[in-house]
């Protein structure tokens, strides 16, 4: 049977909308599984849904995962097909495609910006919990400005100064997502061979474990330190970040795993669960919050 418009009501557009409104990456993976429900609901096969907007099944896939910013003609074409009437509803949707549509605030940054980086920082902006793992470098959103200007001069050896400055001021403004009003809570786990890589010298180090110790003082960030000397502190070889969101937004959990040239993202129920328990045996087998502050201060001295 067609869907009715009972079935999605407006509170419920509202909400989506005021809960992902920071970012247009994040509501577009609303809309997308919004729209698959719909169309499972009204039993109608994407080949099907694909002819209704004079085009493909491939392009009904690729809206459903949000690979591709949503036409509102395409949206309302399919809402009539999926038998979702109702004028408020509509108008609600629409809105939501609208918004979807914007730019990020990081796009004016894309002359630094890798494409596949731009959705993490959307995702980030949306999740109401980031958890990440770093065995090489402290984390993008606990750098300070000199500790992220020496990691750029040192990846991007033949970047200009404009250039150098853009990738600091973009990771700056990243940083902002910890501090905003209903912040999400960041939870850091640093392999202990992170704070002996002197980065940028001796004083930029320095300066940035202190920079550690303040930013754990924050009631939204959990700092653990994975030690050499124990057993179960070694997990994979790479960076792990791990997003989640608010449940009312119904958004799979989201992990995030960077390679040199690419990245690749990954929202299976069982492939994100082995990263959670990945995860959860490095903060089992880590210092505590207490401890690793306390050896943080002893590294200062």
């Amino acid at each position: 049977m067609p869907a009715s418009a009972h079935q999605v009501d407006a509170p419920t557009l509202e909400y989506y909308l005021a809960a992902s409104a920071r970012s247009p990456v994040a509501l577009r993976m609303v809309l997308g599984q919004l729209l698959r429900n719909l169309r499972r609901t009204a039993g109608i096969d994407a080949e099907a849904a694909g002819r209704s907007i004079r085009s493909s099944e491939a392009k009904i896939s690729r809206m459903e995962r949000a690979q591709v910013a949503c036409k509102r003609d395409d949206v309302m074409d399919l809402l009539t097909l999926y038998g979702v009437l109702d004028d408020e509803i509509r108008k609600h949707v629409a809105e939501m495609v609208d918004v979807s549509r914007q730019p990020g605030w990081w796009q004016r940054f894309d002359g630094v910006l890798p494409d596949w980086c731009g959705k993490l920082i959307g995702l980030q902006e949306a999740a109401s919990v980031i958890r990440t793992y770093e065995l090489q470098l402290v984390p993008g959103l606990l750098q300070t400005p000199a500790y992220t200007e020496a990691l750029m001069r040192q990846a991007y050896p033949l970047a200009s100064q404009e250039e150098i400055e853009d990738r600091v001021e973009l990771r700056k403004l990243r940083q902002n997502v910890l501090v905003r009003q209903e912040a999400p809570r960041l939870w850091a786990l640093l392999d202990e061979a992170v704070l002996h890589r002197p980065m940028g010298g001796e004083q930029i180090m320095k300066d940035q474990l202190r920079h550690l110790l303040a930013m754990a003082q924050m009631a939204n960030v959990v700092i653990q330190i994975a030690p050499f000397n124990r057993p179960g502190s070694i997990a994979a070889g790479f960076p792990i970040t791990y997003l989640r969101f608010d449940d009312g937004l119904e958004l799979p959990d989201v992990v995030y795993l960077e390679q040199v040239q690419n990245a690749e993202y990954l929202d299976k129920a069982e492939e994100t669960q082995r990263y959670r328990e990945v995860l959860d045996t490095l903060a089992q087998a880590s210092m505590t919050p207490r401890e690793s502050m306390k050896y943080l201060s002893d590294l200062l001295g």
